[in-house]
């Protein structure tokens, strides 16, 4: 029987992942809201620099979710962490709709506890365990061991759209750029964003990120690195073969980011996922 595999608009793109069935977010700028499908991310760094108001997101209503999901076939779907957004909440409304409709059919959920770089490879593995035939059941264990134990990390060019957007503060956004202070991000395992460390400078806080992974209980060979770039490809190829050079890593795979992810990263930012 046919999986379906679907995904909220936090998932990023590359040649494997841009036929995704997406559910959109929506992203307001000033008097404006954006359907974030097939998003102009060129356009849209220019409406956000250009903006002086907070820039906001809403998750898809639980609607779009029932409007993905298929009647007689298995169903998983991935979302944004649930500590960060209400989309795992608005696609388990939907999943329990059409299972009061359809009773016999499968859907799982899964809460990435991540976003950009990390969601998009579970999004990744979910496909993979599809692809290889593997058993509803099957994929949930293997997907949810996956979630477990895999770690994001970023770095952002510029803190003044987490101001924008009200996740940090407009004086802690002026005083990191004054004092050229990188913060190095990540989550804390349970889906919630963390400060990781300060670094003084952009190259040192890139010359740490990749330290920063050995820090890890990477099994190399066996693990896929995702990077995640918010128009910044050369940067993140550069990223790319610095980590070939120091890890053995079975495969380093790029992507381009989407609409959410580029309201939050900014232009420039790059994310790690492992």
């Amino acid at each position: 029987m046919k999986s379906n595999l679907i995904v909220d608009s936090c998932v990023d793109f590359n040649e494997e992942t841009e036929k995704f069935e997406r559910v959109p977010f929506r992203i307001l700028i000033d008097d404006e809201e954006i359907v974030d499908e097939n998003t102009d991310i060129t356009e849209l760094i220019k409406k956000m620099k250009n903006s002086t108001s907070q820039i906001k997101t809403a998750c898809a209503p639980p609607e779009d979710f029932m409007n993905k999901l298929k009647e007689h076939t298995h169903n998983f779907v991935v979302t944004i962490s649930s500590q960060l957004s209400g989309s795992y909440n608005s696609a388990r409304i939907a999943v329990d709709t059409f299972k009061e409709k359809f009773p016999d059919t499968f859907v799982h959920i899964f809460d990435s506890k991540t976003a950009c770089a990390g969601e998009t490879m579970i999004a990744l593995k979910v496909k993979q365990l599809i692809e290889e035939n593997f058993k509803p059941n099957e994929i949930v264990e293997h997907t949810e061991k996956y979630i477990s134990k895999l770690r994001t990390l970023f770095i952002l060019d510029s803190l003044d759209n987490l101001a924008k957007n009200g996740r940090i503060s407009n004086f802690k956004a002026i005083l990191a750029n004054i004092m050229h202070i990188v913060p190095i991000m990540g989550e804390d395992g349970e889906g919630r964003i963390v400060l990781k460390e300060r670094v003084r400078g952009k190259k040192r806080a890139f010359a740490r990120l990749i330290e920063m992974i050995d820090e890890y209980n990477v099994d190399f060979e066996n693990t896929v690195l995702g990077i995640t770039h918010v128009n910044c490809l050369e940067k993140a190829e550069k990223l790319r073969d610095e980590i070939k050079a120091k890890y053995p890593f079975k495969d380093i795979k790029i992507f381009k980011s989407g609409g959410l992810s580029t309201v939050y990263a900014d232009d420039g930012g790059i994310v790690i996922a492992f």
